[in-house]
């Protein structure tokens, strides 16, 4: 029976969770996909073989996501490992992240104004020098 447990239960829940929760809709969505694929519009036996074949597949997959995500020390570790991880990050307060926005906005918005004019006084500058004619700036 203990060798059936899970491995360090306790620890790394909401990593496993959140990873058991990816894996089973991508599960979900292959099996659906199996199942239309095989066993939409299929009538008798047919029908019964793609829900074989989808209950397989479930079956199996399920099977090894728990595995991988239960029972397989070296996955189970590297999970709890990146949960301890992320409880160290710094997060920014909300504060910071809408003033450092705000700083990204502005530096944008000057940068494409520098670029705008630089390219206006270029361009006015190539018209006097014969470079270009008239039509070209008058097409943009």
């Amino acid at each position: 029976m203990a060798s059936e447990a899970i491995y360090k239960s306790g620890q790394g829940y909401w990593t496993r969770m959140v990873s058991a929760a990816g894996f089973g809709l991508l599960l979900a969505q292959g099996t659906f996909w199996i199942w239309t694929k095989f066993g939409a519009g299929t009538v008798g036996t047919a029908r019964y073989v793609a829900a074989a074949l989808a209950l397989v597949f479930l079956a199996g997959l399920g099977s090894t996501i728990f595995w991988v995500l239960g029972r397989n020390s070296r996955t189970v570790d590297f999970l709890i490992a990146t949960e301890g991880e992320m409880k160290k990050v710094n997060w920014s307060s909300r504060r910071e992240v809408m003033s450092s926005t705000g700083v990204v906005i502005f530096t944008m918005l000057t940068i494409a104004i520098f670029c705008f004019v630089c390219d206006r006084v270029f361009a006015w500058s190539f018209l006097q020098i014969g470079v270009l004619d008239n039509s070209v700036l008058e097409s943009e």
